[in-house]
């Protein structure tokens, strides 16, 4: 791997600010997943998110974007959300998307 971000001892960016498309790939490959284009408006989604409010969108958000974004109703959208991050919200869609390590809230 060549991320040259500081990460912290789970591998999360220490800064959010320095996250790019390679460096999503790059942790994708870390995760065993491989970002197609189903995974990019989730994560730019996150990225904006950040870019706002200065934090890692709660699953909540990602879930009413992909409902608001496709067809599914928010019970389908939280399923296709947890089918493409098999390992949960957080470990993976959040580390990918470049977030920090979120702190005490709903994995979802």
């Amino acid at each position: 791997m060549n991320i040259q971000a500081e990460r912290d001892s789970e591998g999360y960016l220490i800064d959010p600010g320095v996250w790019n498309d390679e460096t999503a790939r790059e942790l994708a490959t870390e995760e065993n997943l491989e970002l197609t284009d189903d995974y990019w408006p989730i994560l730019y989604f996150m990225r904006e998110y950040w870019r706002e409010h200065q934090v890692a969108p709660d699953v909540r958000h990602v879930v009413d974007f992909l409902a608001g974004s496709t067809q599914m109703d928010k019970k389908a959208a939280k399923s296709y959300l947890f089918e493409l991050f098999p390992y949960g919200y957080v470990k993976q869609a959040c580390k990918i998307s470049g977030m920090m390590r979120p702190r005490a809230w709903s994995t979802g």
